[in-house]
């Protein structure tokens, strides 16, 4: 559906947009010729996005940067009728979300509400405000949900992001298969990069990993798999191919059907035979 969202041409809306992968791919979209409506707090860097959006960007598109909290009701729904404003749609990215969560399963409510709010709400805000109006449009377009890995097997340590981006997962399948019910000509794809070096990674770590990929390189492969129709669009990075990440979602699904211990990649009594596993299968 990607390739037919082009060609008829229209806005792409991307939230996150100020930095990092959202950036990135408001710089690729328009660079492919569809008009930009950048979402994201206000401030320097939304500001800045923009105007590297406009510099960019291929023929005489719109580029509009829309300061937006994905965590308020009224702010979705103020963009939804700018962009709708601006053309007629042809991606939408929900993208915007932040990293700091709780640390534990029974404590920091704020937290957990937070993190809920902008990671899961803002995705279903932005389902709520825009796709209803994208099937009456009846075009050709893409839906692009941002997930994480830690989504998919949900590594300990910070419980409420995992939880946040499982549910990002759920919302987008159930998407996908609504969409194919209504014949609509929209398809939803859940987008999952790997270690990418964004800004949330570089206040941790000053300098780029070897094993960190560029926001470019995972937008490039986003593009390269929304092209190609994919759904799951599970990003390598420089130490964990394709190959590798399937290997870890199969074990954490046999963790049901074999019956083993939540989480058993990071059980004692099951590291060795994670590490064969994942390194032979």
């Amino acid at each position: 559906m990607y390739s037919e969202a082009l060609a008829r041409g229209g806005i792409a809306v991307v939230t996150g947009a100020a930095s990092g992968v959202g950036r990135a791919a408001a710089i690729r979209f328009a660079q492919a010729g569809l008009g930009v409506v950048l979402a994201d707090l206000p401030g320097d860097a939304l500001d800045s996005a923009a105007r590297e959006v406009s510099a960019t960007a291929k023929n005489d598109v719109p580029v509009v940067a829309h300061p937006t909290d994905v965590g308020s009701d009224e702010d979705v729904e103020a963009l939804a009728h700018r962009a709708f404003d601006t053309g007629e749609v042809a991606v939408l990215m929900n993208n915007a979300g932040i990293g700091a969560g709780a640390n534990s399963s029974w404590s920091g409510a704020d937290k957990w509400m937070h993190i809920l709010n902008v990671n899961f709400h803002g995705i279903l805000r932005g389902h709520m405000a825009f796709v209803p109006r994208m099937i009456r449009a009846n075009r050709p377009a893409v839906v692009i949900n941002t997930g994480s890995k830690q989504g998919i097997t949900t590594p300990p340590g910070n419980p409420a992001y995992n939880v946040s981006k499982s549910a990002v997962k759920v919302l987008t399948e159930q998407l996908a298969h609504e969409l194919r019910a209504e014949h609509a000509p929209i398809s939803a794809h859940l987008f999952v990069p790997g270690f990418t070096y964004t800004g949330m990674v570089q206040r941790l770590m000053p300098e780029r990993p070897a094993a960190a990929a560029t926001p470019e390189d995972t937008v490039d492969y986003m593009l390269e798999r929304l092209s190609a129709g994919s759904f799951y669009i599970l990003c390598p990075d420089g130490d964990v191919d394709r190959a590798r990440d399937a290997r870890r979602v199969t074990w954490a699904a046999g963790d049901i059907t074999e019956d083993r211990p939540a989480l058993s990649r990071w059980h004692p009594d099951y590291a060795d035979r994670f590490r064969a596993f994942e390194d032979n299968h």
